[in-house]
């Protein structure tokens, strides 16, 4: 895969490699952790019970999404200040802190309270970076995307995070093959996190050789800080819309992923399957994802919008309670991928679409700010499944919260479709 900018400047498949892989780093430690929650809920937080140790887990895993709107305010700033190149490196600085805290944390046994202050510090650290660094690799690749080709290229940056997916669950499947359950919970969860900060050094390298994407080279003079904050204000609207575009992305991203071994658990099927059909959901997204976003490049983004959120709706509850009503591993694999193929399609429009629809002058930020305030709530997920399947016994009330999730993304497709009407309504008559 190479191709001319509009620049004339060459974009090769290895520029793509080096600015995605700080991406699957940071989704393959979400995955881990969300893979071997009960674990990690034993090791730092002691319980009564397994139901609330497993709680307590899932949420400190959300709690990272909790600062992702700080990162994405103060990060998506500084990478619209100082360069798109200057942001990759930050985030992926700061995202290694959060992985290597978690690998190196000894447990409550061994430390008491400290260890969950400092697993949660870890969390919260890497949710700080986390909130720029998916907008930093959009921004990055629409910017350097020839033209005509923004939806294929932007789209692998969502596949990266399936890479990470699948080499997550594949190195659980593997472990749970040579370690027993016991050394599992106790220390074998480590190992796939510790494999995660081997590859850090790689990862930095790959990006310090990272160029300038021409579009942030040609504008005129960076702003300050005070005037990205005015710009940014003036897009809350977009912001707040993108927003609820983002929304099914992130519930359903984390439902069909992180939360399957869970629920899998849940139905009281094999673990390993639970594992593979996680992996198998990956690879299903890895396919979906680049043709999908090439479509788009053909189509339009909204038809592609408009479709899955409209499909997500109609059928997220159905496929649950066929799913609950009578748990197989053949019809979790039937549900997960019917999922998977409405949530890849659905997002490789969606982050080309945003990058799109927020002003040039903070779209780094203003784009950032968008994706982690929907996945403050999307990352959420897996906790509040579990709760509610607690609190209502109803295993397929999952299916309700993806419903609401594409109701508010469909709501915000018409919202956005309407403004940029409406702003080339106004452009048409100023001329």
């Amino acid at each position: 895969m190479a191709a001319e900018t509009s620049s004339g400047r060459a974009t090769s498949a290895g520029d793509v490699f080096r600015i995605a892989s700080g991406n699957f780093l940071e989704m393959y430690d979400f995955m881990v952790f969300g893979y071997f929650a009960a674990a990690i809920g034993q090791a730092y937080f002691p319980a009564g019970d397994a139901a609330s140790g497993l709680l307590k887990s899932l949420a400190t895993f959300g709690a990272g999404f909790l600062m992702r709107p700080l990162g994405a305010l103060v990060l998506g700033a500084f990478t619209d200040r100082h360069g798109r190149r200057a942001g990759l490196l930050l985030t992926l600085a700061l995202m290694s802190v959060g992985i290597v805290t978690l690998t190196v944390t000894p447990g409550y046994a061994t430390i008491g309270v400290l260890a969950p202050i400092l697993v949660l510090g870890g969390r919260l650290i890497q949710g700080f970076s986390a909130g720029a660094e998916l907008g930093n690799v959009s921004v990055y690749l629409a910017e350097i995307a020839p033209p005509g080709r923004t939806g294929f290229y932007v789209s692998w940056q969502s596949a990266s995070q399936q890479v990470a997916v699948i080499v997550a669950a594949l190195v659980g499947v593997a472990l749970s093959f040579v370690l027993g359950p016991a050394q599992l919970a106790d220390w074998g969860w480590r190992l796939p996190l510790g494999l995660g900060c081997l590859l850090v050094p790689l990862l930095f390298v790959l990006r310090r050789h990272l160029r300038e994407s021409d579009a942030f080279e040609t504008r005129s003079a960076p702003d300050s800080i005070a005037t990205i904050a005015r710009h940014l204000w003036a897009a809350r609207g977009i912001v707040l819309a993108g927003l609820g575009l983002v929304l099914m992305t992130t519930v359903s991203f984390y439902m069909i992923t992180a939360y399957t071994p869970t629920f899998g658990k849940i139905l009281h099927l094999p673990e390993q399957a639970n594992l593979l059909v996680t992996a198998g959901v990956g690879a299903s997204n890895l396919l979906w994802l680049p043709v999908m976003g090439a479509l788009s490049d053909r189509i339009g983004r909204r038809p592609i919008l408009i479709a899955c959120t409209a499909l997500m709706m109609l059928t997220a509850y159905p496929a649950m309670a066929w799913l609950t009503g009578h748990p197989s591993v053949l019809r979790l694999i039937a549900v997960e991928l019917w999922l998977s193929a409405l949530y890849a399609s659905y997002n490789s429009a969606m982050v080309v679409y945003l990058t799109e629809i927020v002003p040039p002058a903070v779209r780094a930020s203003g784009f950032s700010l968008a994706y982690s305030l929907a996945t403050a709530v999307g990352g959420f997920t897996p906790f509040i499944v579990t709760w509610l399947i607690t609190v209502t016994g109803n295993r397929a009330v999952p299916g309700l919260w993806l419903t609401a999730a594409a109701g508010i993304s469909l709501a915000a497709v018409f919202v956005t479709g309407h403004s940029q009407r409406r702003a080339a309504s106004q452009k048409r008559g100023a001329l």
